[in-house]
């Protein structure tokens, strides 16, 4: 079985690793590697224009991917990370264009997985995309993974996926947010902050 220590070193030969999120198996690579993504949506079959989001080790990373955000931003996600809520935000300059849409990125700390261990040990933006050909629904285990992706990958961890629904995916560039999917952090739960938060 391959190692946390086996999956940093593909991850940064630009090669490809599954491993669940809280939410659901991931496909994931560098984000800041060009190549690394593009393997990613090669190994999907993922059409262009559908942007890929990216998982983040902790708050601090936001900046290495978005532009500065707003306190009540900034509280928002500090509420929620690590966990099932991610943000669409304005996007830094640089970045490969397969993870951006219009100009923004989607990104978020997962909660408690296996994933947000690799992001730590990695200490940078992965890519945030489930692991299965793009005709396929998500795998929620590393033994539902389809052959082709399996072999697209240098290294499988494998792990628990522990909540049934996908994450909530609020637009903040604007203000109040845009929900663009319904998730795991109920909608109630989000109005509420936004709505003390003004």
């Amino acid at each position: 079985m391959s190692s946390l220590a086996d999956a940093v070193a593909a991850l940064r030969r630009g090669r490809l690793v599954a491993a669940p999120t809280e939410t659901l198996v991931g496909l994931l690579a560098d984000a800041r590697d060009e190549q690394a993504v593009a393997r990613v949506l090669r190994a999907k079959g993922r059409p262009d224009g559908q942007p890929i989001g990216v998982l983040l080790p902790d708050f601090e990373a936001l900046a290495s991917v978005a532009e500065p955000v707003s306190p009540r931003v900034e509280a928002l996600a500090r509420a929620h990370w690590p966990g099932p809520l991610g943000l669409i935000l304005p996007a830094r300059e640089g970045l490969p264009e397969a993870l951006l849409a219009d100009g923004k990125i989607s990104v978020r700390v997962p909660g408690k997985s296996v994933a947000l261990d690799l992001a730590r040990a990695f200490g940078h933006a992965l890519t945030a995309t489930s692991a299965n050909p793009s005709v396929q629904p998500p795998p929620r285990r590393i033994a539902d993974l389809d052959p082709a992706i399996a072999r697209a990958c240098e290294v499988i961890l494998d792990g628990e996926v522990g909540l049934e629904q996908p994450s909530t995916l609020l637009d903040v560039s604007v203000w109040p947010p845009r929900c663009l999917r319904e998730g795991a952090v109920p909608r109630a739960i989000w109005e509420a902050f936004v709505h003390t938060s003004g």
